[in-house]
């Protein structure tokens, strides 16, 4: 790995933690506790659509790692890799199809990151209740998943890495 690939690598997960500082000083009203935009993942998105898969999966497992242990705990480190991890396998697969564009890949990452987080919930609390919270993350996935590809979209056509 050359130096400017390192470079890419520093100034999209230090994005990644500026966005989710950011996200962190934002409220959002929410139906379910945890809810949040999604910022971080419009760096993923960026990585997937300019860079390989190989260097998306490495940015975001970066990104989990240093901001859960910057703005987080344990828990929102389970979390967030559950998220992260499912997210970034569903939204591979959608674009090795090349059946989607950003967008319909965002949605879908969107949709599946909380349906990653949900299950770790489950599973740390033991208690299937939690499924009552999965149509409201369905719909704000749907939600911060168009945003966040829409701004993709037009951050991957801008900017040259």
């Amino acid at each position: 790995m050359d130096g400017k690939h390192i470079s890419r690598y520093a100034l999209l997960t230090a994005l990644a933690m500026t966005l989710a500082w950011l996200e962190s000083l934002l409220p959002v009203p929410a139906a379910v506790p945890g809810m949040k935009l999604g910022l971080t993942n419009l760096v993923v998105v960026f990585a997937l659509e300019r860079m390989s898969a190989r260097d998306a999966a490495a940015i975001s497992l970066v990104r989990v790692l240093l901001v859960s242990f910057t703005f987080g705990n344990a828990y929102s480190f389970a979390y967030s890799l559950a998220g992260a991890a499912l997210s970034l396998v569903v939204m591979l697969l959608l674009k090795k199809t090349g059946r989607f564009s950003i967008l319909g890949v965002s949605v879908a990452g969107g949709v599946s990151h909380n349906i990653g987080q949900i299950l770790v919930a489950m599973a740390v609390l033991g208690t299937g209740r939690l499924i009552y919270y999965l149509p409201a993350l369905l719909v704000s996935g749907v939600a911060a998943g168009t945003a966040i590809g829409i701004a993709g979209g037009i951050v991957a056509k801008r900017v040259r890495i």
